[in-house]
């Protein structure tokens, strides 16, 4: 078949799924040239695709609990093109989200002054994770001079495994703590953005500013659920080597998890119970 005969058979199945009758239906909007629906608009927590059920209220009710892939229909032994279409379309945005950089225009847009740790490059910072964990002595000195000298809380942002991450949920977020923390008189850097960086960076940058408190707003690995996942790694006094127990984790922050703006002003209590008790991670008392 001609890609024109291919991108046809693809739009009448969609165009298709929008018959009455779909617990949701594909966004209603004309295909003009090159433009088809968006299969990626389609909530999956309220998408049903079993044909004649039993009980299609009750199981709708379960799937808003979960957006995993249950109630997807089939077509003799085989997933529905829609299913397969979905499937790829979140495989490649996971994709997207780990082999993509962080825009030089998104780190401009935020003010960022962006730092490297020693990885050259994505393909080095996959396949090397060490190296994502430190900094050269030139650029540790740099980020020690972009803290003002008295800092308790250093805040930065990381890409890690997802820049979609970054992209989706920094905006919303770093104002919530910088206004919370500096509220609560707490003094705070402006953050900065590290590239090709991994959680134990904050180890570095806790000891070279002896900052309290270290938040590393970092992206996640991404999955097939979503690809802009984002967590915050917390830590009272970082120091290299430490144990992984002594940091504190708020993860799954996204728009189908916990929005960014409720996380924000979840992070400034966790850090201001942090500063009073002396303590994180598992020595942290909640």
């Amino acid at each position: 078949m001609t890609e024109q005969q291919i991108r046809a058979v693809v739009e009448q199945v969609l165009r298709q799924l929008q018959q009455e009758g779909k617990p949701q239906a594909l966004p209603k909007q004309e295909a003009s040239g090159d433009a088809l629906p968006d299969i990626m608009a389609v909530d999956l927590r309220r998408q049903y695709l079993v044909e004649h059920p039993h009980d299609q209220a009750a199981f709708l009710a379960m799937k808003e609990r979960t957006p995993a892939r249950i109630g997807v229909g089939h077509a003799g032994a085989r997933y529905r093109t829609e299913t397969m279409l979905r499937f790829q379309a979140d495989h490649a945005a996971a994709q997207d989200a780990v082999f993509s950089d962080v825009p030089d225009e998104f780190l401009q847009q935020m003010g960022w002054t962006a730092f490297q740790t020693t990885c050259e490059n994505r393909e080095e910072f996959l396949t090397r994770p060490d190296k994502g964990r430190v900094f050269s002595a030139d650029t540790l000195q740099k980020i020690k001079a972009a803290v003002p000298a008295g800092t308790q809380v250093v805040l930065y942002v990381a890409d890690g495994l997802s820049s979609s991450a970054v992209h989706a949920n920094a905006a919303n977020i770093l104002p919530v703590i910088l206004e919370g923390l500096r509220g609560a008189g707490l003094k705070v850097n402006d953050p900065f953005f590290v590239r090709f960086g991994r959680v134990a960076t904050q180890d570095q940058i806790g000891e070279a500013t002896g900052a309290d408190v270290v938040c590393v707003l970092l992206g996640e690995r991404p999955g097939l659920v979503t690809a802009e996942s984002m967590s915050a790694y917390i830590a009272y006094r970082p120091t290299v080597g430490m144990a992984e127990s002594r940091r504190t984790v708020l993860a799954n922050i996204h728009r189908g998890g916990t929005p960014a703006v409720e996380a924000g002003a979840h992070i400034v209590d966790l850090i201001q119970l942090m500063l009073e008790k002396k303590a994180s991670g598992t020595d942290l008392p909640i």
